[in-house]
């Protein structure tokens, strides 16, 4: 007799059996069931991780999204706690045996509906697209919905009966779980990784694009063109960007992407990337750092916050926060293996039934389109309540897995071509540094969008020491050989932003005090505006967009993240500081580099994996300010580097 067995005739009994936890992860020929006392805690740093003790796992949490006010970030306060479960008993139950035990019986459940109807939920998706997007905030956004019920049977028998229909029915998923506290129980089928640390290796799994099926044959000619659309090809590459973002702070030489593969799922298929990169963070620091998954939230990550807050009504309570489970290897080290909380049912004691899910809003996006990938997304959990039906061929896997066809294969490997090969290849040590760079210290002030983390990686790659320092953060400037205004989210011809007017006053000092300095995205907005260069709004957003453009003589392909552009009618200007060479677009006008006797700035991200040509165009303007010691500023070689790690 197992204690799985014991638990479930407790639950047959109409008895509550203590806190547990049931878990499929991947696709293992196992469940394990986790039991212990729960406690709830104010700050994931307070997660109990004991040292010591037998290896395995010591703690399951239940990290809500309003714990991203640990970061200063912002939210709908619902006050949902963050519960730990204290792993006092763990086994593993073959997965015959617990689809045996579970029981097998529909889920009942009266009065469903989406708190936000379609039309108003389409309402939403348009005025994100144009008061957000459009207006500079951000590349993309996401914003859920949440469909409630009533469950007519006794809860939790409900959600272990959901439990089954979910390992029957559904495929692809990472976890597969019920978790019960006794004040709540949630049940899914998340398909994300959101972050797993093993033997030092910190691994991130980065999820975005939907091909909606009917479950029956597979359609390979509707996958191809689904693989091919632009939409869902940037939406992809837009978050593999805000985690590379994510992994710059948690790996020590940032991540290592891997991929990108198909996830097949029972109603759905998506695309994914893995990051990989060594790190030596405590756990639950990584946990703080990776709060939260841009799939989930947006980029930049800050503001994804504010725009969330300024246009969701209620509360995520534990939709787009994660299951954290936190142990010890056999060596002592920590272990992490933390799910996003998607395609999860949340059930009260009283029986009150939620299912929040959520749509990716990009440039591209239509509100019909993102209205029908909530419905989509829900489809296995509602089917597994009792809400929807299963997919067609649900339980069996189709006779050819689409990612096994040839063809899609192939149109998976060409995501990469256009891609960073500094963000996919192996780095070897010192392989890139310059050696006039080697040692110069470089002062990176951030503007609120975590791009800065890959900027530093990158330039430690040249040989630079770096430092990265927030905008509002104060301290002098005078100590470093260059000062790097980096990029943030905005309007960069406010008058009252604090952001703002920070930023244009250090860079008044720098261009003042001669000092070097480079200035990326939105600090090459403010630039180019004291240049005599104001930013003017593109009339569509270059949100996740990679282009081929010349930069002084020579041809670069790199990625913009951007709603605001400096224009200008001529190669040169002269300035208060000296003339000014542009780089320019020559239908509209738009600068995309500038650089001038000390400074230089450019309006694209070099450090985006959508930058091919993004460390050449780095090494070529660091030449330039920080030239070989008895070289004036201003003079160095440009435009020498012609690839990646040159």
């Amino acid at each position: 007799m197992t204690r799985l067995h014991d638990l479930l005739a407790a639950v047959n009994r109409g008895a509550d059996p203590g806190p547990f936890a049931l878990v499929r992860r991947a696709d293992a020929d196992h469940v394990e069931l986790f039991t212990g006392p729960t406690r709830a805690v104010d700050r994931l740093a307070d997660i109990p991780l004991p040292e010591g003790g037998a290896p395995g796992p010591r703690t399951l949490a239940l990290v809500p999204y309003r714990q991203i006010t640990e970061r200063g970030f912002a939210c709908v306060d619902d006050d949902a706690p963050l519960e730990c479960l204290l792993v006092t008993g763990h086994e593993r139950v073959d997965l015959a045996e617990a689809l045996a035990a579970l029981p097998d019986r529909p889920v009942r459940t009266a009065d469903a509906a989406f708190d936000i109807g379609d039309d108003e939920y389409a309402a939403t998706v348009g005025r994100v697209l144009a008061d957000e997007i459009g207006r500079g905030e951000g590349a993309n956004f996401v914003i859920h919905r949440t469909l409630t019920a009533t469950v007519q049977d006794p809860p939790l028998a409900a959600a272990l009966a959901a439990l089954r229909r979910l390992l029957v029915h559904e495929r692809g998923a990472y976890w597969t779980f019920v978790v019960h506290t006794g004040t709540r129980t949630l049940v899914g089928a998340s398909p994300e990784r959101h972050v797993s640390v093993d033997d030092g290796l910190v691994m991130m799994n980065p999820i975005s694009g939907t091909f909606r099926h009917t479950g029956t044959a597979p359609d390979r000619d509707a996958l191809l063109r689904f693989l091919a659309d632009p939409k869902e090809v940037e939406e992809l590459y837009m978050v593999l960007d805000e985690e590379l973002k994510m992994m710059a702070t948690v790996a020590e030489h940032g991540g290592q992407v891997v991929g990108p593969y198909l996830k097949e799922m029972s109603h759905l298929a998506h695309t994914e990337y893995l990051l990989a990169g060594r790190g030596t963070r405590d756990v639950r620091e990584v946990l703080r750092e990776t709060m939260f998954a841009p799939t989930v939230t947006g980029s930049p990550m800050e503001n994804a916050c504010r725009v969330i807050a300024r246009h969701e009504r209620t509360g995520r309570r534990y939709y787009a926060g994660v299951l954290a489970l936190l142990g010890h290897d056999d060596a002592g080290r920590q272990t992490l293996d933390a799910p996003i909380l998607i395609r999860t049912a949340e059930i009260s004691p009283t029986g009150a039934l939620r299912v929040p899910v959520g749509a990716t809003l990009v440039r591209h996006s239509t509100a019909a389109g993102e209205v029908a990938e909530t419905h989509a997304k829900a489809a296995a959990v509602l089917a597994a309540l009792g809400l929807g039906p299963q997919a067609a061929t649900a339980g069996r896997e189709p006779a050819t897995r689409l990612a096994d066809d040839p063809r899609v294969r192939a149109a998976l490997a060409a995501r990469n071509e256009p891609l960073a090969r500094f963000w996919l290849d192996q780095r070897a040590p010192g392989a890139a540094e310059r050696p006039e760079l080697v040692g110069r210290r470089v002062l990176i002030v951030d503007g609120e969008d975590t791009f800065t983390g890959m900027l530093a990686h990158q330039l430690r790659a040249l040989g630079l020491t770096v430092t990265l320092r927030p905008w509002h953060t104060p301290g002098t400037t005078r100590a470093y050989d260059l000062v790097l205004v980096g990029p943030g989210p905005g309007d960069p011809g406010s008058a009252t932003d604090p952001k703002m007017a920070a930023l244009r006053a250090l860079l008044t000092d720098l261009l003042a005090r001669e000092q070097p300095t480079l200035a990326v995205c939105l600090g090459h907005q403010l630039l180019a505006g004291l240049l005599g260069l104001p930013a003017h709004r593109r009339d569509a957003p270059y949100q996740g967009l990679q282009r081929q453009v010349t930069i002084f003589g020579v041809p670069r392909r790199v990625g913009f993240y951007a709603t605001f552009t400096a224009r200008a009618a001529l190669d040169r200007l002269d300035t208060a500081y000296g003339p000014v060479e542009l780089a320019r677009d020559e239908d509209d006008g738009a600068v995309h580099a500038l650089r001038g006797p000390g400074f230089a700035g450019v309006q694209f991200h070099p450090e985006s994996v959508l930058s091919p040509d993004g460390l050449a165009v780095l090494a070529d303007l660091l030449g330039w300010l920080l030239p070989p010691a008895g070289t004036p500023v201003g003079s160095g070689t440009t435009g020498a580097a012609t690839a990646e790690g040159a």
